[in-house]
């Protein structure tokens, strides 16, 4: 998450939740960052808040039941291979797949007090993606839990990473003998007339196979060549992410709209019992519903909304039954809302004062943790540089040579 502030209910059903649930599974390894960098794609102009703001959404991570023990809890910018496969990825990124994205396009209209037209804001979905893969392992599937509404954004980074591949997975191996080098050309080749290029030169041969891969698919490619598929090398040089699509409950903010902190329409993970009910006593209600001996319909009122979160089933027939029944008033159920809100907020509440007391020891558990994400990220980054650039090979072809 960008630290833009505390963390609100609505971070908390959307996602922590979750990650929570995800953390006690054992067949998932879980990274869960700060995208501090991500904060600067729109936030560039005053970047002093993002210091503390890191600090508040890690203690809200610990306060909602994140475990360092069990998690992988860091640092975005802790963690400098994000920033350098970010490079990459961009490098073959069309400029179109970025500016048709709806997000940055809504983002240029409705924004007026910012300045979003920059590269930063423009090549977020570049930075997601490197955020993503870098934890990808080459026989282990990569999953992104996400909601349906950022299903598309998951997409786009499939995209980017099938096109990084395409360029940079399934080439000719350079350990091979001359004779299945020669063999690997042929199929680079297959297609074309004898004079239009020369196999002689490995350039041309990359250009070539590029072709094939682009025409045909990576996989597709290998699977029309399967008993030599010995000859190229690995075509997953990062993993395409796949979507776990998660239920997110509906959470309305006190204005029926989203809940963001933007609009001033949520409730922090931090709220004091006497915030709680002041806001939630003005909160929108069904709009069918003037006065209090109308009639309502509780599916159409965000308090209700909230009562499905927190109360429990006697509350929720309750207030079902009243407001449809004019039975009960929009205060009064208000009111036993906000009661069972503070129920439920209380031990995270109370978690979150114990962490605040030691920020000593939440900046302790970033580094660890940004330590551990790095080690993993390093392990990527030299497989990708390998397939980019082939330094490894290169060294040895030369200090073989030498005799060292």
């Amino acid at each position: 998450m960008r630290p833009t502030g505390r963390l609100h209910i609505g971070h908390y059903f959307g996602a922590l939740e979750n990650w929570v649930r995800l953390q006690a599974d054992p067949d998932y390894d879980c990274f869960y960052f700060i995208a501090d960098w991500h904060a600067l794609t729109s936030d560039y102009a005053d970047a002093s808040a993002i210091a503390q703001n890191t600090i508040e959404i890690t203690t809200d991570y610990l306060a909602a039941g994140l475990d360092p023990d069990k998690s992988v809890i860091f640092q975005q910018s802790l963690v400098r291979e994000h920033a350098e496969l970010h490079l990459l990825l961009s490098m073959v990124t069309p400029l179109g797949w970025l500016e048709r994205v709806p997000t940055y396009k809504e983002a240029l209209e409705n924004v007026k007090d910012k300045d979003l037209h920059t590269y930063g804001f423009l090549g977020y979905p570049c930075l997601q993606t490197a955020d993503i893969v870098i934890y990808s392992h080459d026989d282990t599937q990569l999953f992104v839990p996400v909601g349906e509404d950022q299903v598309s954004h998951v997409e786009l980074s499939r995209e980017i990473v099938r096109r990084f591949n395409l360029y940079y997975g399934a080439t000719v191996r350079d350990d091979l003998s001359v004779a299945d080098r020669l063999k690997a050309y042929e199929l680079a080749f297959q297609k074309l007339p004898s004079s239009e290029y020369s196999a002689t030169h490995d350039s041309e041969v990359a250009i070539k196979l590029s072709h094939q891969k682009h025409e045909a698919g990576v996989e597709n490619f290998l699977a029309l060549h399967s008993e030599n598929r010995h000859l190229f090398t690995d075509p997953h040089v990062i993993q395409e992410p796949q979507v776990m699509l998660t239920r997110t409950p509906r959470i309305p903010g006190l204005d029926g709209r989203k809940m963001s902190k933007s609009y001033g329409n949520a409730i922090t993970l931090s709220e004091s019992d006497a915030d709680i009910r002041a806001k939630t006593k003005v909160m929108v209600t069904d709009p069918a519903r003037k006065r209090r001996t109308d009639p309502g319909n509780p599916d159409v009122c965000p308090v209700y909304d909230w009562h499905k979160l927190f109360s429990p089933p006697p509350t929720l027939e309750w207030a079902a039954n009243g407001c449809r029944t004019a039975g009960i008033g929009c205060i009064e159920c208000k009111a036993a809302m906000a009661d069972n809100l503070i129920k439920w907020i209380e031990p995270i509440r109370e978690r979150r004062i114990e962490h605040e007391k030691n920020p000593a020891r939440v900046l302790e558990i970033l580094n660890e943790g940004s330590s551990k994400a790095r080690d993993q990220a390093q392990k990527t980054m030299s497989r990708v540089r390998e397939a980019v650039f082939g330094w490894d090979s290169k060294r040895k072809e030369i200090f073989g040579a030498a005799g060292e």
